[in-house]
């Protein structure tokens, strides 16, 4: 197979050299601890607070753990506010916790939501908003807050793509009364499998330590019902493993994102690159392009996959057409941008070569 065969996909997992990762091991080994708050988790965690500038930070054994114990920390109930454009896990997790999504539209041919319309859709069973910075592109983080402290609700941020995102010189993970990341292997920054809960507020951190080892506040003692979202010590091992590469891996990402961007722009009378709020400060995290129209898409997804290149639909579709989730409401603009969306294949590994040969494809799909 020639090099302008081989399979590209959307992502690929950045793994040390192996002899680091053993090296861990052997620590593991050592302490013959492999779980339950083990040092190496602990290690890292205060690797989190202090890279990504938070003052509590919970691992837990998944992203979507995370979600769910974050609605289940802030006791929230009723109706929570949140997008149809994300991971479906940000919606069935409200579910999961016994509320109920009350999805809200899009800004026109935008990623993010109509804060007027989270302002219409306030009622008195309205608990708390939940939404995602979607590709690690911020919410419009300062208007939310100013609407939670009016209604006195709770904000969530799904952040799975966002971490290590600054807004404005601050932490983009500090917004908001809970932040939740995934450390899923196709993220920027992984364990394997896992993720974690960050919060400034100490008697919510309070909780969540409590909540995600089964309720148990010590030895003698529990503060109620929990669950087990503990992650392991080898997962923990991962993680700090691929620390010391984190700066290569984004400055990677912003030079093959920049590339990208040149190739691109040739396009723009057919693709539109979602661009971040001024003052962001970028992890790279993905590639997203919207096309002028999903017969388009469908039409470049099939020149990729005839040419072994493989990009995804995140996120497609709309959630508030999930029977599951919503009552089917009707989200013009939500179900229009996700009908469009395709992220091109896109990590720190991913060469110019590859990059050519996606825009390739493009250039015969579209023309310039």
């Amino acid at each position: 197979m020639s090099h302008s065969d081989e399979k590209l996909f959307v992502t690929k997992a950045f793994l040390p050299p192996i002899e680091e990762y053993i090296q861990y091991l052997q620590r593991i080994w050592t302490t013959n601890q492999l779980t339950n708050n083990g040092p190496l988790l602990q290690e890292l965690e205060d690797k989190l607070k202090h890279y990504l500038g938070v003052k509590h930070c919970f691992v837990v054994s998944n992203g979507t753990l995370a979600l769910q114990l974050s609605i289940r920390a802030l006791q929230l109930t009723g109706e929570i506010i949140t997008t149809p454009f994300s991971f479906v896990a940000t919606s069935s997790s409200i579910v999961w916790e016994q509320c109920t999504p009350k999805f809200v539209d899009l800004e026109q041919d935008q990623i993010h939501v109509n804060i007027g319309q989270i302002k219409s859709a306030i009622n008195k069973n309205t608990s708390a908003i939940l939404l995602t910075h979607v590709y690690g592109q911020p919410c419009d983080v300062y208007a939310l807050e100013e609407l939670a402290k009016e209604h006195n609700l709770k904000i969530i941020y799904d952040a799975a793509h966002a971490f290590g995102v600054k807004f404005k010189g601050k932490s983009l993970l500090t917004f908001g009364d809970i932040s939740t990341l995934s450390f899923h292997a196709t993220k920027l920054f992984h364990t394997v499998e896992g993720g974690a809960l960050l919060t400034e507020n100490d008697e919510v951190a309070q909780r969540i330590s409590c909540l995600r080892n089964f309720g148990i506040l010590d030895a003698e003692n529990f503060g109620g019902i929990g669950i087990n979202a503990k992650n392991s010590e080898f997962h923990a091992a991962m993680g700090l493993c691929i620390f010391p590469y984190l700066d290569t891996i984004i400055q990677l990402r912003r030079e093959k994102y920049t590339f990208y961007c040149s190739l691109l722009k040739k396009y723009q009378h057919r693709i539109h690159i979602p661009i971040p709020r001024e003052g962001t400060e970028s992890n790279y995290a993905y590639f997203p392009i919207i096309l002028e129209s999903e017969r388009l898409l469908l039409d470049l997804i099939q020149a990729f996959h005839n040419h072994n290149i493989y990009p995804r639909r995140y996120f497609h579709p709309s959630l508030n057409k999930l029977s599951f989730l919503s009552n089917s409401c009707s989200l013009p603009s939500a179900e229009d941008v996700a009908s469009k969306v395709l992220c091109l294949p896109f990590h720190a590994e991913i060469t110019y070569d590859e990059i050519l040969r996606v825009d390739q494809i493009i250039e015969d799909v579209i023309g310039k």
